[in-house]
């Protein structure tokens, strides 16, 4: 869009959210709702793009500035909540040299396609009209604005709560999102009054003093797309709304879902072809994954890399991990923060990692911790191993070397490291390092005493006897 300059309104508190985020940092599908607008209108070359905050201003500054660079975005501040003719007025000094129109898009719309926009465009500039604006025909129209017609012409847009009865019936309503050229946006706003039931200043009394010098187009959208997002039943229909356009995508290009209805995955996710992703899988934040991967039923993923030919089986969850070609994890498997298994790695059931590098082929099938830990090729953990990586103050590292192999129900205390091919004993607590090669073992030497277990198990059962017959005397 040549020449548009963009203003986006996100100084809302969206008291129904009953949330003490504002409403514009509300995620869906992974993304900030005032995101969205921000992106779409990146997406149509609109420069310079403002964006009006004022209720959690710092949160919202500093989230648009994570995800788009600092500078990306201007920002202007809405220091009283005055009304939207009043947000928009605060963005003019952004736009003191701008020539030509301005596209107001909000910060809770976050369904908007540019094709629309292009559309909204195309009328503005066939009707060389001052104002441009979207309306849809909701199934629920209370609280909207009316657009009021003449003759099929749009003439004005009139709150809900100042409209009559017959006013009220009117399907169409405004959507709040507009193209209005910046001479007239910055002369308009000068002649508009807070005589309204709300006492604000409010952006559609601009319709109708553009109707009174020409034409005002007006684009019908659908409600799905314009319907901005007031509770968090909206957010939920939202949700829902992304979810199944980006599951819809991702089948077309070759990822298997067998209930996409179940599957959630984030905008800035990525999959490859012959993927498969089952009931109930979520990828979440910025997920990466590979070809022919095989995500079972439950698994959770968050920021994470699953890379080619790997198999994450159920109920299994990463974050910020990354699992190597060909690995298999869980299931019930967890791998934390800053683990990286490499190609043909084996998490197994119940196993649980963090901070820790495995290489190549190795192995941990079974209920183990495996915290701070390098673990080279081939190595195999026994089941019920724990990496004892804390004393109170510090974390420490746990080191195996290529080809060791840890027996079950051993704990090694970090720092420690388990030289080249050697064998830890079933068993162990092991707390100094170990050569490569060798054995080790701390078990405390087995003593059988013969018929023992029958004294015990008489003694014990003349106890319980004895302590069956008080609680009867007792009642």
């Amino acid at each position: 869009m040549k020449n548009t300059a963009s203003i986006v309104l996100a100084a809302g508190q969206g008291k129904r959210m009953f949330s003490e985020l504002p409403k514009v940092l509300h995620r869906a599908s992974g993304r900030s709702l005032v995101s969205f607008p921000v992106r779409l209108a990146q997406g149509l070359e609109v420069s310079p793009i403002v964006v009006v905050v004022g209720h959690g201003r710092e949160k919202v500054i500093a989230q648009l500035d994570t995800d788009f660079g600092q500078g990306a975005v201007c920002f202007a501040v809405q220091e009283q909540q005055l009304g939207t003719a009043d947000a928009v007025r605060s963005a003019l000094p952004h736009l003191l040299d701008h020539r030509g129109p301005v596209l107001v898009l909000s910060g809770d719309v976050p369904l908007l396609a540019d094709q629309t926009i292009r559309q909204l465009e195309a009328a503005y500039l066939g009707a060389n009209a001052a104002v441009a604006l979207l309306t849809f025909e909701p199934r629920d129209p209370s609280g909207y604005g009316r657009v009021l017609r003449e003759a099929g012409h749009v003439r004005s847009v009139k709150e809900h709560r100042d409209c009559s009865e017959s006013e009220r019936a009117i399907r169409e309503v405004n959507a709040g999102i507009y193209l209005i050229d910046a001479d007239f946006l910055r002369s308009g706003l000068g002649r508009l009054t807070s005589d309204n039931d709300q006492g604000e200043l409010l952006l559609p009394d601009l319709v109708a003093l553009a109707a009174s010098e020409g034409v005002v187009p007006a684009v019908l959208a659908s409600e799905e797309e314009v319907g901005g997002v007031n509770d968090r039943a909206d957010l939920a229909r939202v949700e829902a709304v992304l979810r199944a356009r980006t599951n819809l995508a991702l089948m077309r290009t070759g990822v298997a879902m067998s209930q996409p209805e179940s599957v959630h995955v984030d905008l800035d996710c990525e999959i490859g072809p012959d993927t498969s992703l089952g009931p109930g899988v979520q990828l979440l934040g910025r997920c990466r994954i590979g070809r022919g991967c095989t995500l079972e039923a439950g698994v959770i993923v968050q920021s994470s890399e699953v890379h080619d030919g790997a198999t994450i089986k159920a109920y299994s969850v990463l974050e910020s991990a990354v699992v190597g070609n060909d690995a298999v994890v869980g299931p019930f498997a967890r791998l934390r923060p800053g683990t990286k298994l490499g190609p043909k790695v084996h998490i197994g059931n119940f196993v649980e990692t963090k901070n820790t590098i495995m290489d190549t082929g190795a192995k941990a099938n079974h209920l183990a911790y495996l915290g701070d830990g390098v673990i080279g090729q081939r190595v195999n953990v026994g089941a019920g191993t724990i990496f004892c990586n804390y004393d109170g103050y510090q974390k420490h590292t746990t080191v195996l070397e290529d080809d060791v192999f840890i027996g079950s129900d051993s704990q090694l205390v970090a720092p420690v490291t388990v030289g080249r091919g050697a064998y830890v004993g079933s068993g162990s607590t092991i707390t100094k390092n170990v050569p490569a090669d060798a054995l080790a073992m701390s078990r405390v030497k087995q003593e059988n005493r013969e018929g023992v277990a029958a004294l015990l198990r008489r003694r014990f059962a003349a106890l319980k006897q004895k302590a069956l017959e008080a609680k009867k005397g007792a009642h």
